[in-house]
Order: structure tokens, then C-alpha cells, then sequence
């Protein structure tokens, strides 16, 4: 009888030592997924830019090659990259982003071009999937540190080397109150 018992409250152990680690590894999936979202989708931004910048060629040649230069720091965003990335790449398309529209600005011919309308309609709604997908990934995080912090989950988690995610935090500028002065 105590044999059964004791064979029982192993049986419960491993099971829940089983389930446990499938869902750390679950979790762990979803969050390397969201990453690679992110990733997705700045590429996309990054061609959408591409773009542009072999559309500004016709117009300057220093602007075509600045831009070009800044095209070049690209780095490909996936499952195993970090938050750290995410931001480094972000910063740099924000530059790039900068530097089209002081383009754009000095060649008003530029800014009426139906391609480059078109282009940056597709880097505006590439930017909104970057920002939803950022959203995923963070709403993800969430979820794996909590579970990764909890008790009796942390004991199982610092055994097979799970630990917290970093979070993404929104560049900088971007929650700032637009001015609203006309």
C-alpha cells in the first residue's frame, strides 16, 4: 500500500515535471516566434526603403549614396536575435527614414512621384505591423516571465536554462505628445 503511494506521488511528479518543461519550451517558441515577426517585418521596411533610396539615384547622387550607406547596416532580425536587435535595427531604419524625407523635402519632384507615394504608403503600413508585432512579442514575454518567475515553474526553469526576456521599449521620440501647433 505505501509502495502504491509513493508510486503515485512520483507518477504526479513527473507528469507535472513534464508538463511543465513542454510548456516552458512552449512558451519559449512563441516568444522566438514574435521575434522573428518583427523581423519579417522590417525587412519588408527595409525593401520598401530600398526602394526609395534607388528612386532618389535619379535625383541626387550624394543623397543616393548616403542612403545607400545606411541601407548597408541592415542586419536580419529572427527567432534568435534579442530585444537589444530589435532596437539597434529600428534605430537605423529611423535614420534612414530621416534622411529620405530631408530628401524628399529638398525635391519637391521627388515627394510627387506616384512610386514614391506608393513606396511610402508601404513603409507606413509596414511601421504599423512592426508596431503590432512589437506588441505580440512584448504580450508574449509577459506571459513566458511570469511563467518562468512562478513558483514551483522557477525551480524547473533555472534547470534548463530558461530565463526572463527582455522587453521591446518603444523608440524613443515616439511617445512624446506630437505638437499640435499649426
Amino acid at each position: 500500500m505505501t509502495l502504491l503511494i509513493i508510486l503515485a506521488i512520483v507518477a504526479a511528479l513527473v507528469l507535472w515535471f513534464i508538463s511543465a518543461q513542454r510548456e516552458l519550451v512552449n512558451q519559449d517558441e512563441l516568444c522566438k516566434n514574435a521575434l522573428s515577426q518583427i523581423g519579417v517585418q522590417q525587412a519588408s521596411r527595409w525593401d520598401a526603403l530600398k526602394a526609395l533610396v534607388e528612386l532618389t539615384k535619379s535625383y541626387s547622387e550624394h543623397e543616393y549614396n548616403t542612403l545607400r550607406d545606411i541601407i548597408a547596416m541592415r542586419k536580419n532580425v529572427t527567432g534568435s536575435s534579442t530585444a537589444a536587435d530589435v532596437e539597434e535595427q529600428e534605430k537605423a531604419l529611423s535614420s534612414a527614414m530621416r534622411q529620405i524625407n530631408i530628401v524628399a523635402e529638398q525635391y519637391p519632384d521627388l515627394k510627387a512621384n506616384d512610386t514614391y507615394i506608393k513606396t511610402m504608403d508601404s513603409v507606413n503600413t509596414y511601421e504599423n505591423q512592426v508596431r503590432m508585432s512589437r506588441m505580440v512579442y512584448n504580450d508574449t514575454a509577459t506571459k513566458f516571465n511570469t511563467t518562468v518567475r512562478q513558483f514551483p515553474n522557477s525551480l524547473l526553469a533555472g534547470m534548463f536554462g530558461f530565463s526572463a526576456k527582455d522587453y521591446l521599449k518603444e523608440p524613443e521620440g515616439k511617445t512624446e505628445m506630437p505638437s499640435m501647433k499649426i
